[in-house]
């Protein structure tokens, strides 16, 4: 089973329970009626912005110890000095 898999076998299920559930098909385990009510209503936008509050820390993260991996930073450097001089080959000003 592929990653692309796995993600939209787990996304389906979980919208399907989330239906379910917002739906009144059935009753939430262990939460009265009128506090599912309210809660349901905003777990999508609670999972949403958990998931870019994640992914920003991921981010930051490896801007924070970029440093700490030279042969990447090399590469980088490389890839940056291929890409000025390509351009520079074709009238682009860079710098």
């Amino acid at each position: 089973m592929t990653r692309a898999t796995r993600f939209v076998t787990i996304a389906a299920a979980t919208t399907l329970i989330y239906l379910v559930f917002a739906l009144g098909i059935i009753p939430v385990p262990l939460i009265s009626a009128s506090v599912a009510d309210k809660i349901l209503p905003t777990l999508p936008w609670w999972v949403l912005v958990s998931t870019g509050s994640y992914l920003l820390f991921q981010v930051g993260w490896g801007i924070f110890h970029f440093n700490n991996v030279p042969k990447a930073h090399d590469e980088l450097l490389m890839d940056i000095k291929t890409a000025k001089d390509f351009l520079r080959e074709r009238g682009v000003t860079v710098d």
